[in-house]
């Protein structure tokens, strides 16, 4: 079984739950639960005069806690419920009872969520592993009942404690896709068709005169059993780097991947030049920099099925050519050429992976023995 046509997952379908909508931004207000009061109680019971205070102590509010889950693809969910408010812990009472804390409230998030303080732009965590969490707002300590101000001195203490407040915060969470590969290009490259049939992923497909609005996670499985994650991001256009067509909105998607796969249309039927189109492309990914335009990227031609692509494609060669860039020709629709750009794709990616990994090794700082004076 060839790469191309390998076992696809079953967990992997549009890189959206159920088909709902695709969220990537959202504001939600989070408060944590008040912590409860102390409380002033005197133990009275027949027989024990003088019994002292057991006014027990409030307990804990609970904390609001972000958590990366793999199994979701989209803030869909906290954009119809922006507000996450936390219970109070339960105030003290008489008998030296303090009050119960309450349950934490966990916010599942996609992989590759980025949480920011929206008052300050502050940085709260970036969530990228299975599971991984952060506390981002803390509930308040229960206050001390006066039975915990006994002393030598005071044996009957009224004294007591209020439950300090939760945390409160307005919080911007924002989905940058987890992959190894993006996908760019321009609407109708042939992207959606080009992810469903190397991977997993089940994208919506047809000659639609504008971009796809929606990114697409898909699983890319080789037969040696490794695999790689792939995203098909939106088709870009002209003036994508400062808005144009939403474009800032879907760059930002590529900023984790490790390469970028270029797709260009060979077609003649859009009327536009596939070199051409290389170069807006790259100066869109130029424009909107944080190192997109310096990730390293493989050139595919596609539709190459069709004959009269053949001029552009004769073009697009020498142009490849002329710049020492290497150039896969494909055709999506045919599968044509598919599985040598599944094992380039893997190389790019293994050679990347060394380089990173000879970067670390360089920039790890080696310890030195104090020398004395």
């Amino acid at each position: 079984m060839s790469a191309a046509t390998g076992p696809r997952s079953p967990h992997l379908h549009e890189g959206r739950p159920g088909g709902a909508m695709f969220v990537d931004e959202v504001t939600i207000t989070v408060r944590a639960g008040h912590g409860g009061r102390g409380c002033c109680s005197f133990r009275r019971e027949k027989y024990i005069p003088m019994g002292g205070p057991d006014g027990g102590n409030g307990g804990k509010g609970a904390d609001i806690v972000v958590e990366a889950n793999p199994h979701i693809r989209t803030l869909v969910d906290f954009r119809f419920r922006p507000l996450h408010l936390a219970r109070h812990g339960e105030h003290g009472r008489g008998k030296n009872q303090s009050g119960a804390a309450e349950k934490d409230i966990v916010l599942p998030v996609p992989l590759g969520t980025l949480i920011r303080n929206k008052a300050t732009g502050e940085l709260v965590a970036d969530l990228v592993e299975p599971g991984q969490r952060v506390v981002v707002a803390k509930g308040g300590r229960g206050g001390l009942g006066n039975a915990a101000f006994v002393s030598a001195t005071n044996q009957a203490p009224r004294k007591t404690q209020p439950g300090e407040p939760g945390e409160e915060f307005e919080l911007v969470l924002e989905l940058k896709l987890l992959a190894d590969v993006g996908i760019v290009g321009f609407p109708n490259a042939g992207k959606s068709t080009l992810i469903s049939a190397i991977s997993s992923a089940r994208p919506k497909i047809a000659d639609y005169p504008f971009t796809t609005l929606t990114p697409h996670l898909g699983v890319v499985r080789l037969e040696e059993g490794e695999s790689f994650v792939i995203a098909d991001v939106p088709g870009l256009i002209p003036g994508a780097s400062h808005g144009a067509g939403l474009g800032t909105r879907f760059l930002r998607h590529l900023a984790r991947t490790r390469l970028l796969v270029h797709l260009v249309d060979l077609s003649p039927e859009t009327g536009r030049d596939p070199v051409e189109d290389y170069r807006v492309i790259n100066e869109e990914l130029e424009g909107h920099g944080g190192g997109l335009e310096d990730k390293p990227q493989l050139l595919v031609a596609n539709k190459s099925d069709l004959p009269e692509a053949a001029e552009n494609l004769k073009r697009l060669k020498t142009f490849a050519s002329r710049r020492r860039t290497p150039l896969l020709v494909i055709s999506a629709a045919t599968r044509r050429g598919l599985k040598e750009l599944v094992y380039a794709i893997k190389r790019e990616l293994d050679r990347s992976e060394r380089a990173e990994r000879d970067g670390a090794a360089v920039a790890r700082p080696t310890r030195r023995r104090a020398v004395k004076a």
